[in-house]
């Protein structure tokens, strides 16, 4: 069993930065594949970057590459998504998710466990 508590989300005008972290409660924590998704209105939910706490291993969606970075602290049990560069179009719920690490790591289906979500909102 794994559960996930987001935090960090806000509201920041473009060029602005935000971190999210996600409280992980589970035994296993080093045995999970870490993820942030995220979900703008209408829009399907999409995976923005991903984290293997064993060995930092790390996967980032094409569109957040150089902007985003995802890290984790073991002792804390806890996933961080440092997110810079913001633009409205990075307007969006986003969740943390666990993953045993089946299928394709940046889609949702591959999934078990999920956040309640924190809304980031970015002004021009």
């Amino acid at each position: 069993q794994v559960q996930l508590v987001e935090s960090g989300g806000g509201s920041v005008q473009a060029g602005g930065s935000l971190r999210l972290s996600c409280a992980v409660s589970t035994n296993t924590y080093d045995s999970v594949y870490m993820a942030w998704f995220r979900q703008a209105p209408g829009k399907e939910r999409e995976g923005v970057a991903v984290i293997y706490p064993r060995d930092d291993l790390t996967i980032y969606a094409d569109f957040v590459k150089g902007r985003f970075t995802i890290s984790q602290d073991n002792l804390e049990k806890t996933v961080y998504l440092q997110m810079n560069s913001l633009t409205p179009e990075d307007t969006a719920i986003y969740y943390c998710a666990a993953s045993r690490g089946t299928g394709n790591l940046l889609r949702p289906s591959s999934y078990n466990y999920w956040g309640q979500g924190t809304q980031v909102t970015v002004s021009s």
